[in-house]
């Protein structure tokens, strides 16, 4: 086993009172200590290694390296020009309403009506609204572990309880209906993800339509996290809606549309959630980014640039699953969908964070700890992003063998 050295620091550990509180004596939410999001602060690590020496490779944030399309930045700059960029709509312009039913109907073939769909301010605030509207304080909600850790860390925030299931290479780390029949208490809510962040793993139709199943037969309600569609390598993924209609969907522009930055997303709800939804939008953000609103509008035209960046992710991983053995991560997951490889490191170290700032300061390599994504096995796994240029994805390989080796 490789021992590590120091690891990342963060803020708001538990155990310790926030710097405010130290300062000023004033009392402060228990909200705010909610754990970090790790990647951000790997993150924060690299960007400062690389303002000094310049040689980072980023494979720990899910962002893809490409622009936006062309044609949203045309439109973006029409807008610029012409537009006021006033609030829109609480839920979002109508006519880009419209034009997401327009690519429900393209790539699902099912008949959305737009009135169920809330533009928000990234998949974040679609979370944020969803969880608002179907959960109240003390709420249970069920999650797979490994996940996003957004998920949960929201879910804190708003007085909900997170209810991690443990899932591993045995069930492709995604849940199953088993899983659930065995919870000791019951649950108001199930939220999946289908490609999944970190494994890259999805869910076939008849395992999503059996988690619905059970959602509905129980009053559950089933959260499905979508913002991976567009980005697979088996097959397209289904969306929950095809198998229910009592499902809330989240999806986003950052991922297969590479508008990241732009922070915009949506969410479909049932129809007697929109109203909800629609007050605490209201509310909490007015409006989605106008801009933003306006230049996705062009995006739907946008696929042979898209699909164009899913091949290049392709040829990515597949350097990755045939180069990372090599430095010795042999234990890795399908990666079906999504930009992500997750590699079980127990032969290596026991310690996913400091490996990580292990490798950040000897390579250059940035890389996600596990225990981002699963606070008790965490320790032992890696998320490697492969959502850059494929020249860096080979010369991140080639320092990790090079590592290794020594």
């Amino acid at each position: 086993m490789i021992g590590c050295g120091r690891s990342f620091r963060f803020r708001n550990e538990a155990g310790e009172a926030a710097p405010r509180e130290r300062e000023t004596g004033l009392k402060l939410s228990q909200r705010g200590l909610i754990p970090p999001f790790i990647v951000m602060d790997v993150m924060r690590a690299a960007n400062a290694r690389q303002a000094a020496q310049g040689d980072v490779l980023h494979l720990e944030v899910g962002q893809p390296a490409t622009p936006a399309p062309q044609a949203v930045l045309a439109a973006a700059q029409r807008a610029l020009g012409c537009d006021r960029l006033g609030y829109t709509d609480a839920l979002g312009l109508p006519a880009l309403r419209e034009a997401i039913a327009g690519w429900y109907r393209h790539r699902y073939g099912l008949a959305v009506p737009p009135e169920r769909i809330v533009v928000t301010t990234g998949s974040s605030g679609g979370f944020l609204l969803s969880f608002l509207a179907a959960f109240d304080p003390g709420d249970r909600v069920a999650l797979v572990a490994p996940g996003y850790p957004a998920y949960r860390n929201i879910l804190k925030a708003v007085d909900c309880e997170p209810v991690d299931l443990p899932a591993g290479p045995e069930n492709r780390f995604q849940i199953e209906a088993a899983m659930l029949d065995r919870l000791q208490q019951a649950v108001q809510g199930l939220i999946i993800a289908s490609p999944s962040n970190p494994t890259g793993t999805m869910l076939a139709t008849a395992e999503l339509a059996a988690l619905a199943q059970w959602c509905r037969q129980r009053g559950v309600w089933l959260v499905s996290d979508e913002i991976y569609h567009g980005i697979s390598y088996i097959g397209p993924a289904q969306t929950a809606l095809a198998v229910s209609d009592d499902v809330i969907v989240v999806n986003s522009f950052s991922k297969y549309f590479s508008m990241t930055g732009w922070r915009l997303g949506w969410i479909v709800v049932p129809p007697a959630m929109v109203r909800a939804v629609e007050c605490l939008a209201q509310n909490l953000f007015i409006s989605p980014p106008t801009l933003s609103q306006l230049a996705a509008l062009a995006v739907f035209d946008c696929e042979p640039e898209l699909d164009a960046n899913v091949a290049c992710y392709a040829r990515n991983r597949e350097l990755l699953l045939e180069q990372l053995p090599k430095a010795g991560f042999d234990r890795l997951a399908p990666a079906d969908g999504a930009f992500y490889i997750y590699a079980d490191i127990a032969a290596l170290s026991d310690d996913s964070r400091a490996l990580a700032r292990r490798l950040l300061d000897e390579t250059g390599v940035a890389v996600t700890p596990g225990v981002d994504f699963d606070p008790i096995r965490g320790h032992r796994y890696l998320r490697f992003s492969f959502a850059g240029a494929t020249a860096d994805m080979a010369e991140a390989a080639r320092r990790l063998i090079a590592w290794r080796s020594r």
